[in-house]
C-alpha cells in the first residue's frame, strides 16, 4: 500500500471506528462483534506504525494505552470543583426554593434538573480543541493528573472540532463504569473463585488510578458531561451551555430538564424514582441548579457550597426477608467471603437473593443466627448487604451462625492473622481455587496464551486430578483419551459452608422429570423467580399439568423431592439450588445409601465425579437421567484445540513465561525487565540483592518475592519440569541482540510526537542500544526526548526535576557518535 493509499485507509477505519463508539457508548447499540472491532482498529494501528508521520493526534488507536504512569502528579483546579449540600426531603428541596426566591427578590427564574450519577468527578482541559489535561476532584482545589488513563475512554473528544471553538474551556463531568460492564467483570472474578468487587463507583475510581493505561482502556469506562467553563464562551445560561458541549461531541446524558418550579422539579425527582434502574450506571439522586448564571452570581456562596444548587438523595432501597444460609466462597489467594444466602425479595427493580456479610466481625457485628429475619439494602452498592436483623422476629431456638473454622474447598484449617479482617486458607499449594487462579494466570492471553483454557475446563481437570499444578498441562497430550466425555463445572453447582455440594434447581427438575425441556423450566423458574422454593416447586406441579407432560409421573417425582427435602432439615437452605446428594438419593433409591451420597458430595464437585467413585451398574434410562444433570463436557473439537494450543505455548519468549509462572509482585512489564537484565532463569535465581537492587524498579519488596519464590522446593520442582516440556527459560539470540551500547546505564523517556520513531519503536531502539526506557517523569532519568507537542504537564514536571530535555536530532547524534 502506496503512502497515498493508506492515508485514504487510514480516514475511512478512524470513521468507521469513530461510528461504533458512537453507537456503543452514547446509544447502547452494537453493529459489528468486539473481535470486528478489535481487527479494524488493529488494522489502524499497523498502518500508523507503517507511516507514523499519518498519525493523529485523535485517531482511534490512541484510546488503547500503554503509557505506564508509577505516580500521578497533582495539580490545582484553576477554578474549585464545588461540593454540593444534600437533602432527603421534598420539605428541604421547598426551603430551598424559598431561599432562593428571597435572595433574589423575584419569582423569575428557573431550574435546570439532572440526574446525579454515582461515578468519579472529572475536569478537562481543552487549549486549541485539544485536550491537555484530565484532573480528578481530588479535595475540590486540587486532584490527580490522569490525562493518559483518561484518553482511554473512547467517547471523550480528544480534539474537539467546529467552529467558534474557544481558545481554552473545561468541561467537568462524571466518569463511570456501566452496570453491564461491571457484572461482566464480576461474573469472571466469580468463575474465578475472587472475592467480588462492591460497586461500579469503586470500581470505576479504582480503574482511573491504574498505572497501566492499556488495562484501563479495556474496562470500557464511560463518561456523562454536565458542566461549561471558560471566558467569552458566549452562553448565560446552563441549558445553552450544555446545548454547546452536545454539539462539540460530548457525551450529556439525555435525563435533563429545565422547569419553572419547584413543583415540576419535583415531578421529576418522582418520576425518576424507579425509571432510573433502567439507566446503564448508578444514580442516587437529583442535582438541581439554578439555570441562568447572572442569577447564580447574584446568589453567590456559603462558605462550603453554592446557594443556587443542591442535591436530592434517594433513599437507599430496603426489604426484609429471612436468612436461609451462609455459605463462604474461597478466592485464589486464599481469603474466604462469606455469601448470605436469602430467601428471595423484590428490591430496587431486581429479586435478590444473596448479600453479602464481608468477614466474620460482620457476622458478629450484626449477631446473626439461623432463620433470622434481616433488613436488606441496595443503596449504592450492586451486590445487596445486610443492615439489621428483626429481633422480634427471631425463633426462641434460633442459634447463632458460627464462621467455619476449615477450608470449604480443601478442608485446612483457616487462619486469621492479627489485625486482619478475613480468614484464609493456607493450603496455597492445593486449594483447588488457589491452584486454579495460579493456573488461569499461566494459560492467559498475556501469559503462555493457551486457547481453549478457560476456567470452567481447568477446574474439571483439577477436580478430576488430571493436573495439579501448570506443568501438569503439558502431559494431557498423554491423557487424550480420558478426557473426552469429562464434565465441565459450571453456574449449576454451589458448595454451601461445610463443602457440601449443590445444585442447581434448573437441573435437578430436568433430570427428575420426562418430555419437559429445559427451556420449559428455565422459563418458568425466571417467571417464578421472587417465589420461595417450596411454593415454586409446588406452582411447577401445577405447571406439568398445564403442558400435559407424563402428568402421574412428574408430579410424583416433584412431591417425592418436596417430601425429601422437608425429611431432611439438616440441609442448610439456598434458593435456587437443592443438594446433589438428595437428587441422587432420589434418582438411585437404593443403589447407594445416603450417607455415602452426602460423604462424596463433599469432596467431589461434580455430579460426573461422584458416580466415578460410585462405578454402579445401571440402566440406559437411569444413566440418561443421571446424564441430564451433568454439565457441558469435553469433546473431541475442544480437546483438540486445547492440546494444540498447548504445544504452541511452548514457542513463548522468556519474559512470557516468566510472567506466567506468578511470582508475587512480578508484572509483565518487570518480568520483561528482569527477563533482558539476566538473559535466563538461572542468572535471575542465583542474582544477589545487590544485583537485583541495580535495576531501575526493583525494590525489597520484590526481591523477597523472588528469595521465597526459589527457596520453595516444590516451585523449584515444577520449574523443572517446564524445562523438560520445553518451555523457553532464556532469551533467544535474536531477542538478545543489540544494536550498541551507546546508552548503557542510561534511563530514558520520549515525550510528544516524534518523526523518526512510533511510540514502541523508540522504546525497542533504546533498549537496543543498551538504554533503559521509562514510561513516566522521575528525577531517576538522564534525559528526556522532547518531541513535537510535548505535554506541558510532563515538560513542567521535568524542567522542576532539573531532568535535561534533548531533541530527536540530537538524540540521534548521540547515538552516531
Amino acid at each position: 500500500m502506496t503512502k497515498q493509499e493508506a492515508e485514504i485507509r487510514i480516514a475511512e477505519l478512524s470513521k468507521e471506528i469513530n461510528h461504533h463508539n458512537h453507537l456503543y457508548y452514547q446509544e447502547s447499540k452494537t453493529e459489528i462483534s468486539d473481535f470486528q472491532f478489535d481487527q479494524l482498529l488493529n488494522e489502524l494501528i499497523a498502518l500508523e506504525t507503517a507511516y507514523p508521520d499519518l498519525l493523529q493526534p485523535d485517531s482511534p488507536s490512541q484510546r488503547v494505552g500503554g503509557t505506564i504512569t508509577k505516580e500521578f502528579e497533582t495539580v490545582a483546579h484553576e477554578t474549585r470543583m464545588l461540593s454540593l449540600g444534600n437533602t432527603y426531603s421534598v420539605e428541604d428541596l421547598k426551603a430551598f426554593d424559598e431561599r432562593v426566591e428571597k435572595g433574589l427578590g423575584s419569582s423569575d427564574y428557573e431550574y435546570f434538573c439532572e440526574l446525579k450519577f454515582d461515578g468519579v468527578a472529572i475536569s478537562l482541559v481543552y487549549e486549541n480543541g485539544e485536550l491537555i489535561r484530565a484532573v480528578t476532584r481530588g479535595d475540590g482545589f486540587k486532584g490527580d493528573n490522569v490525562t493518559e488513563n483518561v484518553k482511554t475512554i473512547r467517547n471523550i473528544p480528544l480534539k474537539v472540532k467546529g467552529e467558534n471553538i474557544p481558545t481554552k474551556f473545561e468541561v467537568r463531568g462524571e466518569i463511570f463504569l456501566p452496570v453491564s460492564e461491571f457484572e461482566k467483570i464480576n461474573a469472571e472474578k466469580a468463575a474465578a473463585g475472587e472475592a467480588l468487587l462492591a460497586n461500579p463507583r469503586n470500581t470505576a475510581s479504582g480503574t482511573l488510578k491504574m498505572q497501566d493505561s492499556s488495562v484501563v482502556a479495556k474496562r470500557r469506562l464511560n463518561c456523562y458531561f454536565y458542566q461549561l467553563l471558560g471566558n467569552d464562551l458566549g452562553v448565560e445560561t446552563h441549558d445553552q451551555a450544555i446545548s454547546l458541549i452536545e454539539k462539540w461531541g460530548f457525551n450529556v446524558s439525555q435525563t435533563y430538564r429545565k422547569v419553572s418550579s419547584i413543583d415540576e422539579v419535583i415531578t421529576y425527582i418522582e418520576e425518576w424514582d424507579q425509571k432510573r434502574f433502567d439507566l446503564p450506571l448508578e444514580t442516587d439522586g437529583v442535582v438541581l441548579k439554578v439555570n441562568s448564571y447572572d442569577q447564580r452570581e447574584e446568589l453567590g456562596f456559603t462558605a462550603k457550597n453554592p446557594r443556587w444548587a443542591i442535591a436530592y438523595k434517594y433513599q437507599a432501597e430496603s426489604a426484609v426477608t429471612q436468612l436461609l444460609s451462609v455459605s463462604y466462597q474461597v478466592g485464589r489467594t486464599g481469603a474466604i467471603t462469606p455469601v448470605a444466602n436469602l430467601a428471595p425479595v423484590s428490591l430496587a427493580g431486581t429479586t435478590v437473593k444473596r448479600a453479602s456479610l464481608h468477614n466474620a466481625n460482620e457476622i458478629e457485628r450484626l449477631d446473626l443466627h439461623t432463620g433470622d429475619f434481616v433488613h436488606v439494602e441496595k443503596g449504592g452498592e450492586i451486590i445487596p448487604k445486610i443492615t439489621g436483623v428483626e429481633l422480634k422476629s427471631r425463633q426462641a431456638n434460633a442459634r447463632p451462625i458460627s464462621y467455619i473454622t476449615h477450608c470449604p474447598e480443601c478442608q485446612t484449617e483457616l487462619i486469621r492473622k492479627e489485625g486482619e479482617a478475613k480468614h484464609f486458607c493456607p493450603n496455597a499449594k492445593a486449594c483447588p481455587p488457589q491452584v486454579l487462579g495460579r493456573i488461569e494466570h499461566f494459560v492467559s492471553k498475556r501469559a503462555m496464551d493457551i486457547d481453549s483454557m478457560g476456567t470452567e475446563r481447568i477446574r474439571a481437570l483439577l477436580e478430576r486430578k488430571f493436573i495439579r499444578s501448570y506443568a501438569d498441562l503439558y502431559t494431557l497430550q498423554d491423557k487424550k483419551s480420558d478426557l473426552l466425555g469429562l464434565e465441565m463445572s459450571q453456574d449449576q453447582y454451589e458448595k454451601e459452608g461445610e463443602g457440601l455440594l449443590y445444585i442447581s434447581l434448573e437441573k435437578a427438575l430436568f433430570a427428575l422429570t420426562d418430555q419437559i425441556s429445559l427451556k420449559q423450566i428455565n422459563d418458568f423458574l425466571q417467571a417464578k423467580a421472587d417465589v420461595p422454593l417450596n411454593a415454586k416447586l409446588l406452582e411447577f406441579k401445577q405447571a406439568i399439568r398445564v403442558w400435559k407432560k407424563k402428568v402421574p409421573s412428574n408430579t410424583g417425582m416433584i412431591d417425592y423431592l418436596i417430601s425429601h427435602l422437608q425429611s431432611h432439615p439438616e440441609f442448610p437452605k439456598l434458593e435456587d439450588f437443592v443438594p446433589v446428594a438428595l437428587i441422587l438419593d432420589l434418582l438411585l433409591g437404593r443403589r447407594a445409601a445416603l450417607d455415602q451420597l452426602i460423604s462424596l458430595s463433599k469432596v467431589k464437585g461434580t455430579v460426573h465425579g461422584i458416580m466415578l467413585e460410585l462405578d454402579l451398574p445401571l440402566s440406559e434410562e437411569l444413566r440418561e437421567k443421571i446424564k441430564k444433570l451433568k454439565a457441558n463436557t469435553f469433546q473431541e473439537g475442544v480437546i483438540k484445540n486445547m492440546l494444540e494450543g498447548i504445544e504452541a505455548s511452548k514457542a513463548q519468549p522468556f519474559d512470557k513465561v516468566l510472567f506466567a509462572i506468578g511470582i508475587r509482585n512480578i508484572g509483565e512489564n518487570t518480568a520483561k525487565l528482569l527477563a533482558k537484565h539476566f538473559g535466563n532463569l538461572e542468572d535471575l535465581k542465583k542474582a544477589s540483592k545487590e544485583q537485583l537492587l541495580e535495576i531501575n524498579g526493583v525494590g525489597e519488596t520484590l526481591i523477597q518475592s523472588l528469595e521465597e519464590f526459589f527457596a520453595d522446593a516444590d516451585n523449584l520442582r515444577i520449574l523443572e519440569e517446564l524445562r523438560a516440556h520445553g518451555l523457553n527459560f532464556e532469551m533467544s539470540g535474536e531477542e538478545n541482540e543489540k544494536l550498541g551500547n551507546q546508552l548503557a546505564g542510561k534511563r530514558i523517556l520520549a515525550s510528544g510526537k516524534l518523526e523518526n520513531f512510533s511510540r514502541d519503536g523508540i522504546k525497542e531502539f533504546v533498549e537496543a542500544h543498551g538504554g533503559q526506557y521509562i514510561s513516566s517523569v522521575s528525577k531517576n532519568l538522564d534525559f528526556i526526548i522532547e518531541g513535537a507537542d510535548m505535554g506541558p504537564s510532563k515538560k513542567e514536571k521535568a524542567l522542576k526535576l532539573n531532568v535535561p530535555l534533548v531533541s530527536e536530532a540530537d538524540f540521534l547524534k548521540m547515538i552516531e557518535s
